[in-house]
């Protein structure tokens, strides 16, 4: 059994003061108290840690090399896409291993307690099977068991190179796959999830419209109970490559044709009409933002405040995690929302403030796309937790709602002080319990990668 005590907590009731949380031995939260006095190990600020819902691993070593104008002189996420596949054409599984700790580590240390990993790179260079056709999942696994993150594992169906059924070019062979050879990579990818705790799951991911076709799609999702996330209208590109093959925009065909509800999870929906955007809200689907990347590869806005006013869920992903911070997403995400309308706190409601809205959002919403039990300081719940500084300058005099608001707007992820994911404490003081053995391999790696980057 583990004992924390807070100064000050966020509970289901709100905030309180004195908290204490036991964890049992199986990382569910056993026992939440308020109005105790100080015992076991102590903390500021103690809050439930969110699930990071949408991540592809590999892109963590790219961080900073795509920030050149190429040859053309509008360069667009389809322009850094190609540098993309260029990439990831050297990486082994090896490398997978040592980039995809290395980022489980930031994102904990950010404050994500887990991570639904999105992952399509496969195969060999070349889209031959490696002898265990779930090598790359497996490289997945075995860093969250390293880094003790939670892992909700999402294999990706890439089936063609665009919606009308084109075979995949060179920089996408590795992600391909037809239904058959999916059906045994997700059996595989299953039973090396194994090896992990409990608090693991387990989802699929039919990439795009743009990469699977209807009877695949279909197919797919009958594949488990699990959650099901598909990136859905991120570019004006796709919407109207869509249009053309589909005959809809793709957020209305997939609402018109797929029985979309709470298992499904939409990644960016930057490129939504506004009935499209009151349509999602009512399915119960979560709408996986990620508006740090959605701003560097230039996709557009999500139109969050016509969404939340529907009544709909969110929660927030990495993506290509060229920038591993948990407040600056939110904090990305509400400022994306001021600068379109000229407005502040514009996703702030009568009851709640902006960082309360954001945070409170981002782990409801992340719980339930990585389908985790998690998201909050309930019995009977993993023990999802995140610590904030309470000693920290920026936090002096601040309580309630003001916490999260001046973390997320004023500070930065300096003040997460500690993190368990299941139970497992595994960021201590801001720093990840491996961190000097998973920094140097990713070390490592990237100078091997080096010369081919």
């Amino acid at each position: 059994m583990q004992i924390l005590w807070a100064e000050t907590a966020l509970t289901p009731l709100g905030w309180a003061e004195g908290v204490r949380v036991t964890i049992g031995e199986d990382g569910r939260i056993a026992s939440v108290e308020s109005g105790t006095e100080p015992a076991g190990d102590r903390v500021g600020v103690l809050l439930p840690a969110p699930a990071n819902l949408h991540s592809h691993a590999f892109q963590r070593a790219m961080a900073g090399l795509t920030e050149r104008r190429g040859p053309d002189p509008r360069d667009t996420f389809w322009t850094w896409r190609k540098l993309m596949y260029r990439f990831l054409d050297r990486l082994t599984p090896e490398d997978v291993l040592a980039i995809a700790a290395f980022v489980q580590m930031e994102m904990l240390e950010a404050g994500y307690a887990a991570v639904a990993e999105f992952h399509y790179l496969h195969h060999r260079p070349g889209g031959e099977p490696y002898g265990d056709v779930a090598e790359m999942s497996v490289r997945i696994v075995e860093a969250a068991t390293e880094t003790g993150i939670g892992l909700t594992l999402l294999p990706v169906l890439y089936e063609h190179g665009g919606c009308d059924g084109r075979p995949l070019g060179p920089g996408q062979i590795r992600f391909g796959n037809d239904m058959e050879r999916f059906v045994r990579l997700f059996e595989a990818a299953g039973a090396g999830l194994k090896a992990l705790g409990p608090d693991a799951g387990m989802g699929v991911a039919p990439h795009s419209l743009r990469a699977v076709s209807r009877e695949a799609l279909a197919e797919v999702v009958r594949l488990t109970d699990g959650p099901v996330h598909m990136h859905l209208a991120e570019q004006v590109a796709e919407v109207e490559e869509v249009v053309s093959a589909w005959g809809d925009r793709p957020a209305r065909w997939l609402l018109d044709n797929a029985e979309v509800d709470d298992r499904w999870c939409l990644i960016h929906c930057t490129q939504m009409e506004p009935d499209e955007t009151e349509r999602l809200a009512a399915t119960g689907a979560v709408a996986g933002l990620c508006p740090i990347t959605e701003s560097s590869l230039g996709d557009g806005i999500f139109d969050g405040v016509r969404y939340l006013g529907a009544g709909g869920r969110f929660g927030i992903g990495s993506d290509s995690n060229i920038r591993i911070s948990l407040a600056e997403e939110l904090r990305t995400l509400e400022y994306s929302q001021r600068l379109r309308d000229r407005s502040r706190a514009a996703l702030a409601r009568p009851d709640a403030s902006t960082g309360r809205v954001l945070f409170d959002g981002a782990v409801r919403g992340g719980a339930r796309a990585a389908e985790r039990d998690g998201g909050s300081l309930e019995e009977g719940r993993w023990a999802d937790l995140l610590a904030l500084d309470g000693s920290a300058i920026d936090l002096i005099g601040r309580s309630g709602d003001t916490i999260l608001d001046t973390w997320i707007f004023a500070g930065d992820d300096r003040l997460v002080r500690d993190v368990w994911a299941a139970g497992r404490h595994v960021v201590t003081e801001g720093r990840h319990r491996a961190r000097e053995t998973i920094a140097a391999r990713y070390a490592d790696t990237m100078r091997r990668l080096r010369d081919a980057i």
